[in-house]
């Protein structure tokens, strides 16, 4: 559709363009069939959900249901709701100067209706890109049915106007939310009364209002989302209000660890300096899915894919912090994996039985997600060249603080080093022979996995480690 500056203003000329009235249910459902025959994207940025989540959404959506999304947290339940406005059509019309965006074809308020009799075709039209067309609210205990649905605005009747007037109505986000999509994030934290006050809206797609015998017929998708009632002792959603909604989907973290990774790399905001090699995003994944797994977590809370995304950047702030010390390239290594079970430690709950080990649980996991990264990294390299630079009893210190030259030059010069560079960033630009901080990241994460192999020990000092047979 071209810009909305070429389009029609007025009702008239609205009608003579061929313009064609679409709900808004149907309107996505057109909207996603064409994108599903023509085998564009639907859902973009969402990872993970393709096999199992998307084909139930899809059918919820050609179905015309409202729907409510059920999953632990950070299971990406929003980001999944706000990719809908991409099948809503990019521009469509509406009332000028009405509050509830009435479509000139359907208008349901009393302003919108008197509007289309007084002016006829000469009634003003304006556009609303789909981003407009969007309404999103967190439920919060506090939320009250004048903030959803609407209440009497004191202003007005101090104008004039009489208490039955329904333009004495100040209109709530769901009427405002008309010609749109609706979200409403942790429906089980709104009270059951407000809960209820959604019926009419699901099921009658009208609203009512104190006294006011006020009919809208609200054209909207509701999309709700919720952790599952096993978890959240806050609220729960009352048995009337689920019915209502047509279609009810239960998310989940990613299945695969490649899905894991590649929602790592999708979401992580990091400086374009710094390198993070992807043997320690994978690493950070791996850890994540162990942390998901262990029965010292509470597997009821979940572990958000926010804390995968905020290790790999605080793993890629600790090498940037490094680099600028040094003065030298910021390429992450495993020296900068320890600092993040303290900083992530709050972003997990423990099982009762856990307190006061909560961060030797998570130190153990992240030993182990470096260890199976290791063996997939290097495995069927020779190793015995890096060993044997320890069998005369040398030791090798690093740390996060120890530059990559500095590690280099404290390993020295062993055969094999290029093999163990090219496996650690095969898709790096830089060259890897000749970037320092490769070859150091490289190098670290063989004397990791030697020593979880117990092929070398190491002494744990107050700002690194030091690795010896």
């Amino acid at each position: 559709m071209p810009d909305h500056v070429d389009l029609p203003h007025t009702l008239g000329a609205l009608r003579a363009s061929g313009h064609r009235y679409r709900s808004v249910k149907d309107e996505i459902r057109e909207n996603l069939l064409h994108r599903i025959r023509s085998g564009e994207e639907r859902f973009p940025g969402i990872v993970g959900f393709s096999e199992t989540v998307l084909p139930q959404l899809e059918r919820a959506l050609l179905a015309r249901h409202d729907v409510v999304l059920l999953g632990e947290r950070g299971q990406g339940k929003t980001r999944l709701i706000r990719t809908l406005t991409g099948l809503l059509d990019e521009w469509s019309p509406a009332v000028a100067g009405c509050a509830l965006n009435d479509h000139p074809y359907a208008p349901v308020s009393p302003q919108a209706r008197r509007m289309v009799a007084e002016y006829g075709d000469d009634l003003p039209i304006v556009w609303r890109h789909r981003d407009e067309r969007y309404s999103e609210k967190l439920a919060t205990p506090d939320t009250s049915v004048g903030d959803l649905i609407g209440d009497i605005d004191p202003v007005k009747l101090a104008e004039g106007r009489s208490l039955g007037d329904p333009e004495t109505v100040h209109y709530g986000l769901v009427p405002r939310s008309n010609r749109g999509v609706f979200c409403l994030n942790e429906l089980p934290d709104l009270a059951a009364r407000v809960q209820v006050a959604l019926f009419n809206v699901l099921e009658e797609r009208d609203v009512q209002i104190r006294g006011y015998q006020l009919r809208l017929p609200l054209d909207m998708l509701v999309v709700a989302s919720a952790n599952p009632e096993d978890y959240t002792n806050r609220g729960r959603i009352i048995t009337p209000l689920k019915d209502r909604f047509g279609a009810e989907i239960r998310t989940h973290y990613p299945v695969e660890l490649d899905d894991e990774i590649a929602l790592i790399e999708q979401e992580s905001r990091l400086s374009p300096e710094v390198r993070v090699p992807p043997h320690l995003v994978e690493a950070v994944a791996r850890f994540t899915r162990l942390v998901r797994e262990s029965p010292s977590v509470d597997e009821r809370s979940g572990v958000s894919a926010r804390f995968a995304i905020a290790a790999v950047e605080t793993v890629a702030a600790s090498a940037e912090r490094r680099a600028a010390m040094a003065g030298e390239q910021a390429v992450a290594r495993v020296c900068d994996l320890p600092c993040i079970t303290a900083v992530l430690r709050g972003k997990v709950e423990f099982d009762l039985s856990e307190e006061g080990r909560e961060n030797a649980v998570l130190e153990h996991l992240l030993n182990r997600a470096v260890y199976d990264t290791f063996h997939r990294v290097f495995s069927g390299v020779d190793l015995g060249p890096l060993t044997e630079r320890f069998s005369s009893g040398a030791a090798v210190e690093s740390g996060d603080l120890v530059s990559a030259e500095e590690l280099l030059a404290r390993v020295g010069p062993f055969t094999g080093l290029a093999e163990l560079v090219k496996r650690v960033a095969p898709d790096s630009d830089d060259d890897p022979v000749s970037a320092p901080g490769y070859a150091a990241a490289a190098v670290e994460l063989a004397l990791e996995g030697l020593y979880l192999s117990r092929r070398l020990s190491k002494d744990t000092l107050p700002h690194g480690a030091r690795y010896r047979i």
